[in-house]
């Protein structure tokens, strides 16, 4: 595909080093000749110095060709005009925006073929706030995605040195076959989509489907508590922690939301009614104390300063919070965090890109999640009547090496396959992938060319 991009910030950055290194014909557009130059220098995509609210800009950037255009500037006025514009150039191309205001995203007509015209609407903010949410349904994970609804649960966790799964084949594990399928093992930075041969050993972070009404008794499989939730202490008051502080309003949970800036805390305290709003440094040991982070389940570091973030997190972890989520946008940053004891990272960024690539990726998507490190997903795809994974047992499909089905959703009906599955037209189908084998993947996905 030929993807044009607007906004080479961090976002834009990742954005385009992701679809370069999947061989899209990327260009990035920014007025920012620093920019610019980082995007020459470090990644194989063509690049624009000019305004993405720019006509003559989009046109010389060759708009009027491309497939796709991403608007991923930190100015939601920015995005928005420049999917109004190639509309206008390119009336058959995709658009996504990148939009973060409350008020433009209530104004759902704003965004339909009437008005801007835009196809798809990304607010990394919700994305995330959706995903420390669902971390907090299972405290005891290090990531939880939910698929096809929340019926189909993905559950990272790490593995302890005195797990009796240490060491173990997969294939050994008979007695769990139709209950839950390990679809990916990350171990260190490297990630494996396991066979039967592969072996789980101690400190893996291993990534498990399940079945939502199994979710308990996988959990005790894994001695994995799952302790109610009572106590949470926010630190950061911008969109994420507000959207996240007026959820946990509406719930019975005790939350607490601490800023330093009095005026924030001041509207907040207006607007919540459960949740108590403490103007504050969350950065500041005695005030931790007096709020009794040691008796939290969570605290969630989510301020727009990212150091301040990892720092209150360690902090929070030594006066005895029982599990941290850390805000981070560097992804430099991330392999890094579970070495100093921090626990959970979301991310805007990564949220972004799950987002972008269900609309790029050739079949019929339907979500895409980037998994620890990013060099693997899990993908949530229909079969197609004509693809070459129907109508035949999963052990005679020719997947590629570093692919696996995780599940098959038919109707009510959740299977966890096993080789003489079989995947009929219209299933759901939970698949793990490796970056580098996904265009292999894409074209089993895909409509044969015969069908035509």
């Amino acid at each position: 595909m030929k993807i044009n991009i607007v906004g080479a910030g961090e976002v834009g950055f990742h954005i385009a080093q992701r679809l370069s290194e999947e061989s899209h014909d990327v260009v990035l557009i920014d007025k920012d000749p620093e920019k610019i130059q980082r995007i020459s220098e470090h990644l194989d995509v063509q690049t624009y110095l000019g305004s993405g609210t720019s006509p003559q800009v989009l046109k010389d950037s060759g708009i009027t060709e491309a497939d796709m255009l991403v608007a991923a500037t930190d100015s939601d006025e920015v995005n928005l005009i420049a999917c109004l514009l190639a509309r206008n150039l390119n009336h058959y191309m995709l658009k996504v925006a990148r939009v973060k205001n409350q008020e433009y995203l209530a104004e759902k007509e704003l965004f339909s073929e009437d008005g801007l015209g835009i196809d798809h609407i990304i607010n990394p903010q919700s994305a995330m706030v959706e995903s420390i949410l669902g971390l907090m349904k299972v405290p005891g994970a290090a990531d939880v995605i939910d698929f096809v609804g929340g019926r189909v649960k993905l559950i990272a966790f790490k593995v302890p040195k005195d797990s009796p799964f240490t060491g173990r084949q997969l294939i050994s594990f008979k007695e769990l076959e139709g209950r839950l399928l390990v679809g990916a093992i990350v171990r260190g930075n490297h990630v494996v989509i396991p066979r039967g041969q592969d072996r789980i050993e101690a400190e893996d972070l291993v990534y498990v489907v399940v079945r939502n009404d199994e979710l308990e008794s996988v959990l005790q499989l894994f001695d994995i508590k799952e302790e109610s939730l009572r106590r949470v202490i926010i630190v950061g008051a911008g969109q994420t922690g507000t959207a996240l502080a007026s959820a946990l309003d509406l719930t019975s949970i005790g939350a607490k939301i601490i800023d330093k800036d009095p005026e924030k805390c001041a509207r907040l305290a207006e607007k919540l009614k459960r949740v108590i709003v403490i103007n504050g440094d969350g950065t500041d040991k005695d005030l931790l104390q007096e709020e009794n982070i040691g008796g939290a389940d969570f605290m969630v570091a989510i301020t727009g300063d990212e150091e301040s973030n990892i720092l209150m997190s360690i902090l929070g972890k030594g006066l005895g919070a029982r599990k941290t989520i850390t805000r981070v946008s560097k992804l430099s940053y991330i392999p890094l965090i579970s070495a100093i004891g921090i626990d959970t990272v979301v991310s805007p960024r990564l949220s972004a890109v799950r987002a972008i690539l269900q609309y790029i990726r050739r079949g019929k998507i339907i979500s895409v999640a980037p998994l620890k490190g990013e060099h693997a997903e899990a993908i949530e795809a229909e079969a197609l009547e004509t693809s070459d994974i129907v109508n035949v047992p999963l052990s005679r499909v020719k997947f590629p090496k570093g692919a696996i089905v995780g599940a098959i959703v038919r109707g009510d009906e959740i299977i966890i396959p096993r080789g003489e599955s079989i995947i009929v037209p219209k299933d759901r189908l939970i698949i793990f992938s490796l970056q580098d084998v996904i265009p292999k993947l894409e074209k089993l996905l895909t409509v044969k060319l015969e069908y035509f």
